[in-house]
């Protein structure tokens, strides 16, 4: 293909892919879900699996290999975008009087669910070993089972919680303290699986993997912050500039990353947590709001991205099993373990529930890591497949769970007020706190 038909054929394709999943996620939207499950609907639909097999000279009109590099690119870089906001906007401190309860939480929520991942994988190797794995799995495909079902999207979940109005209450508050919690954790597990794989692309073995991360990780904090907190704070840059300055070094940062076995996204993530907030600890409007826009624009590619790699053709009675089994313990082990840790923090039931339902969503985070895992060599393609739609079935399911226990608790009349709170009627359901920080 010359390079002007390369070039036609991607900017063709680029044109439905941004339509596609765009009008898919409005249209989500208006049926009360997450935009991002329209768009990875859409991401799936545009694949193999569905385009693919009902069309398959349209998709190869549309899709042939040639433009695959392009299209991994301009994913890669929505993905850095992405995750340098979710870096930047992380802050631990917004834990507050519910620091203990939080913790809790996302203690439980990680450890729970992770037990039972790694548990399920070593047990049923014969059932994995059907969806394309090998029948001894190593140290790392058993730790990243545990992180697919441990893992919770900080991104839809305050979606969800802003949606839902309960940006100011007891449940909506611990539930997002306890995931940017969880999240840290998440990633850090991931990140040493990911270094223990035998797919990581470095020439270096692990061990000093290991070292030069650690080290670049205190370059970063001890160095690149200062550096930073002066550009930012006393030279006062133009917007345009400081963002594209910005941009510039979360790439750099990936590109470390990836060149130490890494993923991209753990440079971008770390990037965006060492980039110093305004002073006072406030978020710089100017540069979160074009983050959002550019991230919220290309991700579409993502989604494609990740549509590719499902193969629904893979699915047999064994996949189908497997993907109703690892769903039901996605959601029983999150819903259980948040909603057991928020009541022993203090909560009221129909509180406790609440953080548990909202801790089940998954949905980008999720399919971040099983992309990762997936260019790695810890998951099959048909594993890859069954992963994607639980994440999908939990996102979906987060909304009309939360319906059911707003129900249950207009049935059941007020709630006494939470334990250590200063109890007031919430939005559209739960206790406010004073003074409780707006995580919308």
């Amino acid at each position: 293909m010359s390079p002007d038909a390369l070039i036609t054929h991607f900017v063709g394709a680029s044109a439905l892919v941004l339509v596609a999943a765009h009008a898919a996620g409005w249209l989500a939207r208006q049926l009360k879900q997450p935009y991002i499950v329209g768009q990875l609907a859409a991401g799936i639909a545009l694949g193999p699996s569905l385009l693919g097999s009902l069309a398959p000279d349209a998709y190869a009109a549309l899709f042939p290999e040639e433009i695959g590099p392009a299209l991994t690119g301009f994913a890669q870089f929505a993905l850095v975008v992405f995750l340098f906001a979710v870096g930047y906007e992380l802050d631990l401190k917004m834990l507050g009087d519910r620091a203990r309860t939080s913790l809790i939480v996302a203690l439980a929520s990680f450890g729970v669910p992770m037990a039972v991942g790694c548990g399920g994988a070593l047990l049923f190797e014969e059932q994995l070993h059907g969806l394309g794995m090998p029948r001894d799995l190593s140290p790392a495909m058993v730790v990243f089972a545990g992180i697919a079902l441990s893992i919770t999207a900080v991104p839809v979940l305050t979606a969800i919680v802003r949606e839902n109005g309960l940006s100011r209450s007891v449940p909506g508050v611990v539930a997002v303290s306890a995931a940017g919690v969880l999240d840290a954790v998440c990633w850090t597990v991931l990140a040493g699986a990911l270094m223990d794989s035998g797919g990581a692309e470095s020439a270096l073995d692990w061990p000093w993997r290991v070292v030069l991360a650690v080290g670049f990780v205190t370059v970063m904090a001890l160095a690149a912050r200062p550096v930073l907190r002066r550009l930012l704070w006393r030279t006062r840059l133009e917007p345009s500039l400081r963002l594209a300055l910005l941009i510039g070094f979360a790439l750099g940062s990936a590109w470390v990353t990836h060149s130490l076995g890494l993923h991209v996204i753990f440079g971008a993530l770390l990037a965006g947590v060492v980039v110093p907030r305004e002073e006072g600890g406030t978020l710089d409007p100017d540069l979160l709001r074009p983050l959002h826009d550019v991230s919220s624009l290309l991700l579409p590619y993502f989604f494609v991205l990740s549509g590719q790699s499902v193969a629904l053709n893979s699915m047999d009675g064994t996949g189908w099993t497997v993907l109703l089994v690892v769903t039901a313990l996605a959601v029983v082990t999150k819903i259980g373990s948040g909603t057991l840790a928020a009541r022993l923090g203090g909560l009221d039931r129909h509180d406790a529930r609440t953080v548990g339902v909202l801790l089940s969503a998954r949905g980008l985070t999720e399919l971040i890591a099983l992309n990762a895992g997936l260019q790695a060599g810890l998951l099959s393609a048909p594993l890859y497949t069954v992963l994607v739609f639980m994440a999908l079935a939990t996102t979906l399911l987060t909304q009309p769970l939360l319906l059911l226990i707003r129900r249950l608790a207009e049935r059941d009349g007020p709630a006494p007020p939470a334990h250590g709170a200063a109890a007031a009627p919430g939005p559209r359901g739960g206790t406010t706190t004073a003074p409780a920080a707006d995580v919308s």
